[in-house]
């Protein structure tokens, strides 16, 4: 057992992914083996489409979200929401992933600015004194 951390929030895609564009992905649900890597997976719709042939399924993704994985142990977080980003160029993230770990101090944010996965942590400011910044 070691420090975890726990995540929660999503990255929604504008436009959303065509199923071309992120079947191969390793964040692909159906590619995903390994319980733990990536950590990070893309929440897929599917729409029946009738077509003369029969009934299709249109699958897009539209969000970049974490997985449910047990004691997660953030490592690389960071680095691989920009390893999403950069596996899909033209689109756009918008969100931000809420990080939590077991110390009531550890609180921080993975969002996305110009196209950059950053970590943000918080300023904390006591009420009675000036903010000189």
């Amino acid at each position: 057992m070691g420090y975890t951390t726990h995540v929660v929030g999503e990255f929604a895609i504008e436009p959303p992914l065509t199923w071309s564009e992120f079947k191969d992905s390793e964040f692909a649900p159906d590619n995903v083996e390994n319980s733990y890597t990536p950590s990070l997976t893309l929440r897929t719709n599917e729409q029946p489409v009738e077509k003369e042939d029969g009934v299709f399924l249109h699958r897009t993704a539209t969000a970049l979200v974490m997985r449910e994985i047990d004691e997660y142990r953030e490592r690389g977080l960071v680095a691989e929401v920009q390893r999403a980003i950069d596996s899909f160029p033209g689109h756009t993230f918008s969100g931000r992933l809420e990080c939590e770990g077991e110390e009531n101090t550890d609180i921080w944010r993975v969002i996305v600015r110009n196209g950059r996965a950053q970590r943000i942590e918080p300023r904390i400011v006591w009420p009675d004194e000036v903010d000189t910044t």
